[in-house]
């Protein structure tokens, strides 16, 4: 528990640990911009990592190229070994998280709700950080083409075979992600507890929606394929028009519903949306545990806003029950006395842990 005012150092806190994943951390916020204001522009972070298959140490920073200023890519290491790309991190340690940014999920753009499914993805299927980067690099050269006026029909057929094979299975795992979260969330929510009284999370309904995904749910996958190649080809003057890519799963739709009251989330008061969007992570740390044998770390910052104090309380109970390590900022300590004897308390005062 990490309780102190507000600028104290909670959230940079968090957001450290975050970085031992692959990613940007959960502010998704450039390399460069993490280094502190007016310092040398470096920083790192480091962990000893209690792993399934034993003690690792993990480390992760941003350092000087040999000219001086700071290199744009962050440099990771595991057991004091340099690797290449942030991958390996996924290996050995999965963190989820959930900030007050996330609060407005539900109602803001799609974007935003494609890349908190994509960050779930990739905890269940490492791989998909790789596909997604390969869609989204042919997707950039296409769009440069465009942007150029290029006629160059050999360039776009090559651009958009590639986007048409990397896109449908980008889409079919995103279709399958979403099957397995919903089937978590139904399993843990929906029905009521021993004593009959309903969950303090409700269960959601989840769904992806956009034409790719619409053609692999009716048609075979190769078939599912050739149709969005067709559909890249034949929209190719209204993309030149518009300088991007207009069609594709850069531009599907994760949607969520409140199961008891059959109504759309972004309808949902926002302590609703705060209680789908808890009730979803919680479900995911369950599945995590089923596939790699252990739960995930988890971040929850300010986490007790538009809580009601029986959701607390069931949160609280959650955290425990998952026995995994989980790191909890508020303002006010007491929020948190729930925990007793079962939580480590800390407050932050200008950049300085006190026990």
């Amino acid at each position: 528990m990490l309780t102190g005012e507000n600028g104290a150092g909670k959230t940079n806190l968090l957001e450290a640990i975050s970085l031992l994943a692959p990613g940007r951390g959960l502010r998704g916020t450039p390399f460069a911009d993490l280094a502190r204001f007016e310092g040398t522009g470096r920083w790192a972070v480091a962990a000893h990592l209690q792993s399934p298959d034993g003690p690792v140490d993990i480390g992760t920073g941003l350092e000087h190229s040999p000219d001086g200023p700071p290199t744009s890519g962050r440099t990771i290491k595991i057991d004091g070994h340099a690797i290449k790309g942030s991958g390996k991190l996924g290996d050995l340690v999965q963190i989820v998280w959930l900030t007050p940014a996330l609060d407005g999920l539900f109602t803001g753009p799609a974007s935003e709700r494609r890349r908190f499914l994509d960050r779930l993805i990739v905890g269940l299927d490492p791989g998909f950080r790789r596909l997604a980067g390969q869609f989204e690099r042919a997707m950039r050269q296409r769009n440069k083409l465009l942007e150029s006026g290029s006629r160059d029909d050999t360039q776009f057929i090559g651009l958009e075979t590639l986007m048409a094979e990397t896109g449908a299975a980008l889409a079919a795992a995103r279709l399958e992600a979403v099957d397995r979260l919903a089937k978590a969330v139904l399993l843990k929510w929906q029905e009521p507890d021993q004593q009959g009284q309903q969950s303090p999370f409700p269960w959601s309904t989840l769904t992806l929606e956009g034409d790719l995904e619409h053609d692999l749910r009716i048609m075979p996958s190769s078939d599912a394929e050739d149709h969005y190649l067709h559909a890249l080809q034949t929209n190719r003057e209204r993309d030149r028009a518009a300088r991007r890519t207009l069609i594709g799963p850069h531009r599907s739709d994760f949607l969520a519903g409140h199961g008891p009251k059959n109504m759309p989330a972004k309808f949902c008061s926002t302590g609703e949306q705060k209680a789908l969007l808890v009730g979803l992570i919680l479900a995911y740390a369950d599945l995590l545990r089923e596939l790699h044998g252990t739960a995930p770390i988890i971040l929850l910052d300010e986490i007790s806003a538009h809580l009601d104090e029986r959701r607390r309380h069931a949160l609280f109970h959650e955290i425990l029950s998952l026995s995994s390590q989980a790191f909890m900022t508020g303002t006010d300590h007491k929020i948190f006395s729930p925990f007793g004897e079962d939580a480590q308390c800390f407050s932050l005062d200008n950049a300085t842990i006190i026990r």
